[in-house]
């Protein structure tokens, strides 16, 4: 129960004298609680870390492997929105609502994008027991429509138990110009690339200093840290020498890549003796098939990745050093953890800007070779092929949002000195992302409460691995887990693993559900999933798949859904209707893509009224998007200017051919569109007070999305990255902006297809 809620128990008589006052006390933490840590990398995959027999050197999460465990049986939803909900609540995806994506939520409560109240997030399970509650970085569960200034902030970290929170609450970002958001508001990054910014080192910053300034005024109480940074999620994003660090490291290729890791996974235990390699899957390409040129790109590519990783490992080892220094380090529990297997949405070629890839602009060889120097820099977006993919999860099958081991079996650290005896131990019980908030729990001796704020709760799913922590022998209690991600089935029994590929994007029919579609899997003999036993199993099929059928019925994993196109197009419900008018103020937060005005595919108008003082103005109007794709309205030279950057291939002017004049003025951008398909073009002109001041072609225009990590409307300035290289961002107005009126008409066509890839990749 709240402090202020609770019963009184003085005294209450006529007078003061008579009168015994009581104050409500302050929540105690149990006796010794430890802090606890959740270090949540992003599309890390199985093989990625060092410490894990990967290529990519990890020292400091490699020492607390050394002085903690290392699991390798645990898993993790496929997929990085589900899985996160898992981790913070200890019930299943499906349970929370969070079957997928917020922004592929359909009416369904396994399926609706919305946490529950009723499954309380571990950080509302601690205040009531004294901790501080920070959350760092990564967040992405907030339904996409209520991630605006105008909420509503419930499902905000502060809205679910964090008392702090710094980062940003979609799933991917700019590491060099991050959308950030600091409690319940967005804010500007305190420094610009060139002034060496860079997310993971600002995170890590910001961690630091949530838990010193508690620390310094109650060093008694523990902390609750959920620190998520957004490596290795693209745009693998790292300073040029940590990528140059591994120079040639992977001329070898994927394919000796992935042996070469299973060698070293043998030498440490991490995966048992006769492990095979999985096949390399149709698509993906031998690596001795491809060109010189070919070879030289992906290979660079994988090096930045790389960079970045070893980048992150160096900055989480800053965040460790200050808990040894706070003389914490080993009263607290630590688990490192990534959210998914690696992520193959890079394609079987990669990406130098994958603002063209959301586009369905494809990008060529010799484009993209072009930007080899750089790669992982401010201009680029990239992301590596899936030939690495494969490798980051070596030795297992396939790779993130499939329910393949590939997918769903990730990395898990487990650092506790003062709770756990053994020290650099694997442990091979099966765990899940479920598991975690249970085994906090116990350690902590806390029962999970029977109600929040009201709320009654609902019963935690998970199962605490407490119990291995200093037994290696230890049968495993958690024995059945079910999986789906887009109708791709499987379902997890007591060493034993059934499979239903299904199709992404396919609808569900009734052949699909027949046992003929399922494949099966000893994994206790077979950790990488490579001898399908259906055909030799069939009664053993037959009862694994009633065993998914049972669990799905249980954890509102119906109505199966294969669908991708349609899901992201379904109407959900929002806090504002869509209208064909729109007023903008300056200043302000940027408004995220997803709730401001779409002027994409449609005719419109931008009207500015401003006030021009005689000396004259410049500044931006109205701006949406950055460098890889966007709009900027503004003024420069006295001249009134529209430029619209096509996906960072090309940017169309239009200027006006007269100088802006001084008072108050209507600035005016009309847009007439030339219809038929989406990113078709149209003619732009300039008014000033009425009168055409200008006239352009705009032969294509962006199609699908103009932001790839967050960059949001802006009215009288250009956040992150400008839009146009006519300016630098923030390049505010310095006259005056009464309004800015953006009006549209007719219905816009859409490529639901396209967007729904686009939100996928953002997992």
């Amino acid at each position: 129960m709240a402090r202020s809620e609770q019963e009184f128990h003085g005294k209450i008589d006529i007078t003061y004298d008579e009168s015994e006052p009581w104050w409500a006390p302050y929540p105690k933490p149990p006796e010794g609680a430890q802090n606890v840590l959740f270090i949540v990398l992003d599309d890390v995959g199985f093989s990625q870390l060092s410490c894990y027999g990967g290529l990519c050197e990890t020292p400091n999460l490699d020492r607390l492997a050394q002085n903690g465990l290392r699991y390798n049986n645990f898993h993790t939803t496929a997929l990085c929105s589900p899985t996160r909900a898992c981790l913070l609540t200890g019930r299943n995806h499906h349970s929370n609502g969070m079957a997928c994506i917020t922004e592929g939520a359909t009416g369904f409560p396994g399926y609706n994008g919305r946490i529950p109240f009723r499954n309380g997030f571990l950080s509302e399970m601690l205040l009531p027991h004294g901790y501080n509650t920070f959350a760092i970085g990564k967040w992405h569960l907030t339904p996409v429509q209520e991630a605006s200034p105008a909420g509503p902030f419930d499902r905000w970290p502060l809205g679910r138990g964090f008392e702090r929170f710094y980062g940003f609450l979609g799933g991917e970002t700019n590491q060099w110009y991050p959308d950030l958001v600091y409690d319940n508001h967005a804010i500007d990054p305190p420094k610009r690339p060139e002034e060496g910014y860079h997310l993971t080192e600002d995170l890590v910053d910001r961690a630091i200093e949530f838990i010193q300034d508690a620390h310094v005024v109650a060093p008694e109480r523990p902390f609750f840290l959920y620190f998520c940074p957004g490596a290795c999620h693209a745009p693998h994003h790292v300073p040029r020498e940590w990528a140059d660090r591994y120079r040639g490291k992977f001329d070898m290729g994927w394919d000796r890549a992935r042996e070469t890791i299973l060698e070293r996974q043998k030498e440490m235990g991490i995966v048992p003796a006769n492990t095979e390699l999985s096949p390399r899957p149709e698509e993906v390409q031998a690596w001795d098939t491809l060109a010189g040129d070919e070879k030289r790109l992906y290979a660079r590519m994988m090096e930045v990745f790389a960079g970045f990783l070893t980048h992150t490992d160096h900055h989480i080892g800053r965040l460790i050093a200050f808990l040894e220094e706070l003389g914490e380090l080993n009263d607290t529990l630590i688990f490192v953890v990534s959210d998914n297997g690696a992520s193959a949405e890079g394609g079987p070629t990669g990406s130098v800007n994958e603002g063209r890839f959301f586009n369905k602009v494809p990008e060529s060889l010799e484009d993209n070779l072009k930007a080899l120097d750089e790669l992982g820099g401010p201009t680029t977006y990239n992301h590596y092929p899936w030939g690495w993919t494969l490798a980051g999860n070596t030795p297992l099958k396939r790779w993130k949002r499939e329910t393949f081991q590939g997918g769903t079996t990730d990395p898990l650290i487990v650092h506790w000195p003062k709770g756990i005896r053994s020290r650099g131990e694997i442990r091979t019980q099966y765990t899940h992302a479920i598991d975690l908030v249970p085994t906090v729990l116990e350690v902590l001796g806390i029962e999970p409460p029977a109600e929040i704020r009201g709320v009654d709760q609902s019963p935690i799913e998970g199962i605490s691995f407490r119990y291995s922590f200093d037994d290696a022998n230890a049968p495993s209690r958690h024995v059945t887990q079910y999986f789906e991600m887009f109708a791709h089935r499987a379902i997890y029994h007591d060493g034993w693993r059934a499979v239903n590929p299904h199709p992404f994007g396919k609808r569900v029919q009734p052949e699909d559900l027949q046992a003929g579609n399922w494949e099966l899997y000893h994994v206790a003999e077979d950790f990488s999933e490579v001898h399908d036993l259906a055909d030799k199993e069939p009664r053993k099929v037959q009862e694994m798949m009633a065993r998914w059928w049972a669990e799905a019925g249980k954890y509102n994993v119906l109505p199966l859904d294969g669908r991708a196109q349609e899901r992201i197009g379904e109407r959900k419900p929002q806090i504002a209707e869509v209208r064909e008018s729109y007023t903008y103020y300056p200043g302000g937060q940027p408004i995220p893509e997803s709730v401001a005005v779409d002027v994409k595919n449609r005719s419109h108008t931008i009207t500015a009224e401003v006030e021009i003082p005689d000396e004259g103005a410049e500044g931006v109007l109205l701006a949406m998007g950055s460098r890889f794709g966007g709009y900027s309205f503004f003024v420069k030279d006295r001249r009134l200017h529209y430029v619209h950057n096509y996906v960072g291939v090309e940017e169309y002017r239009i200027t006006s051919t007269e100088e802006v004049p001084a008072g108050m003025t209507s600035l005016r951008y009309v847009f007439t569109f030339d219809g038929g398909a989406p990113g078709s073009g149209g003619t732009g002109e300039l008014y000033f007070n009425g009168r055409k001041v200008g006239e352009g072609r705009i032969p294509r225009t962006v199609p699908i999305t103009f932001t790839l990590a967050g960059e949001g409307l802006c009215c009288g300035w250009d956040s992150g990255e400008p839009v146009s290289a006519e300016y630098d961002s923030p390049f505010r107005f310095t006259g005056h902006i009464r309004r800015v009126i953006v009006d549209v008409s007719g219905v816009a066509p859409r490529d639901l297809g396209a967007e729904m890839d686009m939100a996928l990749s953002r997992q």
